[in-house]
């Protein structure tokens, strides 16, 4: 997994001229992946991007400005999230000056159809947030429960949940339902993790819940009403490995893979109808990750073979 307090920077690798049809909400919400670079087999960045063309992948997490990956974009329909190193944030949260270079130099530079609108798109359409562990919530059941823990929510939480509702930013998540189930297998059923149970499990209120996942990103949904944050919640990170741990077999990931892009569409209980912007941990597998369970999150093998049928088509 990433750096669960990365903050981001989501940038459009599209010609100016459709920014303002992406941030009317002409473009709904589509499941995208992350981009993870730590392998030594990985394939080159331009043929990972002909890759998410060829599967309809338009919304890609990369970890930080990666030199090799950025060109390689440029000029194609993707959207991107980039995150800013953990050595950089402090610089340029203290000078404006110093973010605005930040963003020229590792986001703009690589991007020609950015630079016309820069002035414009700097100052309205550059979104910052902090990708957060599902940690951050004490509590998530029953999913309208969910609550920020105590000891983090006035210094930490609240500060940033203001800056998104002044900036309309999105609240970034890692939700994994894998380790929600792996760690408490006698009270969570796979089928509910795996989106395929044929019935509902979880009764809150008013509301129902079929699968874990809508009860997390419920419960984030949730939590943030509870501190004034009535703001868009994206998921920056979901899963489920392929080999390397319990439960993690090639079936169990198609499964959930496949059915959560099907899922997001459809919104959540809580939210019914707004689509869930999503990005699946990891796009290609990498082998020098560790412990051993972390090398098999890919939807495709490092020679760019799927590893089971998926489609992100709408």
């Amino acid at each position: 997994m990433a750096n669960d307090n990365e903050y981001s920077v989501q940038i459009e690798a599209l010609p100016f001229s459709d920014y303002k049809k992406r941030y009317r909400g002409a473009l709904n919400a589509q499941t995208g992946a992350s981009y993870g670079t730590i392998g030594d087999d990985l394939p080159p960045a331009t043929e990972v991007v002909a890759l998410c063309h060829q599967y309809n992948i338009q919304r890609i997490r990369l970890f930080n400005p990666n030199p090799s990956v950025l060109p390689a974009l440029n000029g194609t329909n993707i959207s991107v999230i980039v995150g800013v190193p953990n050595e950089d944030i402090i610089g340029i949260a203290r000078d404006a000056q110093l973010a605005q270079s930040w963003v020229w130099n590792n986001i703009l530079s690589h991007a020609e159809y950015l630079q016309r609108g820069f002035c414009i798109w700097l100052g309205e359409r550059v979104k910052v947030s902090t990708a957060l562990s599902f940690g951050v919530l004490g509590t998530s059941y029953p999913p309208s429960a969910g609550a920020f823990r105590p000891e983090i929510q006035s210094s930490y939480i609240k500060p940033i949940v203001q800056f998104l509702v002044k900036t309309q930013g999105p609240f970034l998540v890692n939700v994994y339902p894998y380790f929600a189930y792996v760690s408490n297998p006698n009270d969570i059923r796979l089928d509910y993790a795996l989106f395929t149970s044929p019935s509902t499990v979880v009764r809150d209120g008013q509301y129902q819940y079929q699968n874990l996942f809508d009860a997390m990103v419920d419960a984030a949904h949730a939590a943030l009403q509870k501190v004034g944050g009535d703001v868009e919640v994206v998921v920056t990170e979901t899963g489920w490995p392929s080999a390397g741990g319990t439960a993690t077999t090639i079936d169990n990931a198609r499964s959930y893979n496949s059915n959560l892009i099907k899922s997001v569409r459809n919104g959540t209980p809580r939210k019914p109808g707004k689509p869930i912007e999503t990005y699946i941990f990891d796009l290609i597998d990498e082998n020098q990750k560790s412990p051993e369970l972390e090398k098999h999150w890919g939807l495709f093998l490092p020679n760019k073979q799927p590893k089971y049928p998926i489609s992100f088509a709408k």
